[in-house]
């Protein structure tokens, strides 16, 4: 087995090789031994997938022997399609390898519609794909590849059968495979999918392709639930998220998870108490630079962002103020407590002053 894993580290060597200029002195033969190890990995994924213990330890030797864990087990059963895709990018392979790298790509003459979709018209469609969804944005919205990956995501899980452990420990795996930023704006992305209507979620495929996204509403409150299971059962990743994602996505998800939207009063409430009024200048500053993660204005931004959600969600942030302002003082002045300069700041129709204040 060591000698197994010894060969799964030179999996990366391999892909940065077939990208690099160093390809300009293949020939054939070379080219040839490049494609029998991408299927030997490819054996590799479909010989041990279903052993849990061993495809661990085959994504631990794989992820370590990078800089960056850009790769995980997953990667040894697409390892032809990333080969052919990266020799077909690199303009140092040589013409003669080249039309040898197409031939193999090619299905056989003889093979019909069920022969193995994996070769060049799979290869060429991901790469039409892929350059489109590069494209630039035009208009608000979220990405189209955050949207792409999180449909993946959606569809993967759902593929995943059995206890909800196993998913939550799969999808755990699966978003340490991407940068935290991107991790967390695909689950956004997913999790506002999830709460789209019917039509939305099958764009573009009809829901009849294995990419498409189509679930019951079981399905997708327990698929909700493990998304939120992941971002919630750690406090510093939760505070990350709603840092990196826009104040207004926020204010959605809150408006349409409840336990999402109480974790995240309860962070705005955590940031909050470390503002403190500065007479001299005549506003909220951060008492301590370390822990207030949030100045006045982005604070009074993200409130006034949940109070124009939907009424529930109005109505649950000003009850939440409110108890706030109660609990410092009950005070209706300025400069005294920030949930009550947040509940002026918001607008006098959102504040409810007790009747017998005049």
């Amino acid at each position: 087995m060591e000698a197994v894993l010894g060969q799964v580290e030179q999996l990366p060597a391999l892909l940065a090789v077939s990208r690099s200029a160093l390809v300009r002195d293949w020939d054939c033969l070379t080219l040839d031994r490049a494609l029998e190890w991408a299927r030997y990995f490819q054996h590799l994924h479909d010989r041990f997938r279903a052993r849990p213990q061993l495809r661990e330890a085959l994504g631990r030797r794989l992820r370590r022997s990078q800089p960056c864990p850009l790769l995980g087990f997953p990667a040894l059963g697409r390892c032809p399609q990333l080969l052919g895709l990266a020799l077909l990018e690199n303009r140092a392979l040589p013409p003669a390898a080249c039309r040898r790298l197409l031939r193999s790509l090619l299905p056989p003459p003889a093979a019909g519609p069920a022969s193995d979709p994996r070769g060049l018209g799979l290869l060429a469609r991901r790469k039409a794909a892929a350059r489109l969804l590069a494209l630039p944005r035009r208009g608000p919205g979220p990405e189209p590849q955050l949207q792409a990956e999180a449909r993946l995501l959606l569809s993967r899980l759902r593929q995943e059968a059995g206890e909800a452990e196993g998913q939550l420990r799969w999808l755990c795996g699966a978003l340490e495979l991407l940068p935290q930023p991107r991790a967390f704006g695909v689950v956004a992305a997913a999790l506002a999918l999830l709460k789209q209507g019917h039509g939305a979620e099958q764009a573009g495929d009809g829901g009849s392709s294995p990419g498409g996204y189509q679930e019951s509403a079981a399905g997708k409150e327990c698929t909700a639930g493990l998304l939120l299971s992941w971002l919630l059962g750690n406090q510093e990743r939760f505070s990350a998220f709603c840092l990196c994602i826009p104040c207004s996505h926020l204010a959605f998800l809150a408006g349409h998870y409840s336990q999402l939207c109480r974790a995240y009063l309860d962070l705005l409430t955590g940031w909050g108490r470390h503002l403190h009024y500065d007479p001299l200048q005549g506003q909220w500053v951060k008492s301590c630079v370390e822990k207030a993660e949030l100045s006045w204005e982005e604070l009074r931004e993200r409130f006034i962002c949940l109070s124009e959600g939907s009424t529930p969600l109005k109505e649950q942030t000003q009850a939440a103020l409110e108890l706030l302002r109660t609990q410092d003082g009950d005070f209706r002045v300025r400069g005294l407590s920030v949930w009550t300069d947040l509940l002026m700041e918001i607008g006098y129709s959102f504040i409810c002053f007790s009747p017998d204040i005049h």
